[in-house]
């Protein structure tokens, strides 16, 4: 299947220095990372319509209305993109969804620097949230 938006993309990810340890165009997928930013095994689905930016962040031990009531408060302040939860309720991932079609330089780039953003205010509460254990709750 000729994907034309992947070769569109692994364009703005190199002119965006970014590390491409892999890629698959059969599958639209690349996995990037850009350690400067905190961008560590970020996946990217290309495929039309859309473009998904998924990165694992933590996993969480404890789900508590606590972490629950702190992160969507947070996703409230993220630019672009949000904390979501994987199936088993237990992955904690940062997710954006962009419009392939008309997909431009900086946009996608806007969505990088928001997630280093997030990475780099929000990296104290993570840390704590994945510290969190069924005895003991420390107030995040």
């Amino acid at each position: 299947m000729n994907n034309p938006y992947f070769t569109k993309v692994k364009a703005y990810l190199q002119d965006l220095n970014f590390h491409i340890s892999h890629e698959s165009a059969l599958d639209g997928v690349f996995v990037v990372e850009k350690p400067e930013l905190g961008i560590q095994n970020l996946v990217i689905g290309c495929a039309d319509p859309l473009l998904i930016m998924e990165q694992h962040l933590l996993d969480l031990p404890e789900l508590t209305i606590e972490v629950l009531q702190s992160l969507l408060k947070k996703n409230r302040d993220i630019i672009h993109g949000a904390f979501v939860l994987d199936e088993t309720g237990r992955k904690l991932i940062f997710r954006d969804t962009l419009q392939v079609e008309n997909l431009d330089l900086r946009e996608i780039e806007a969505s990088f620097n928001s997630l280093a953003l997030l990475l780099s205010e929000y990296s104290e509460q993570l840390i704590q949230f994945s510290k969190i254990n069924e005895n003991s709750y420390e107030h995040i």
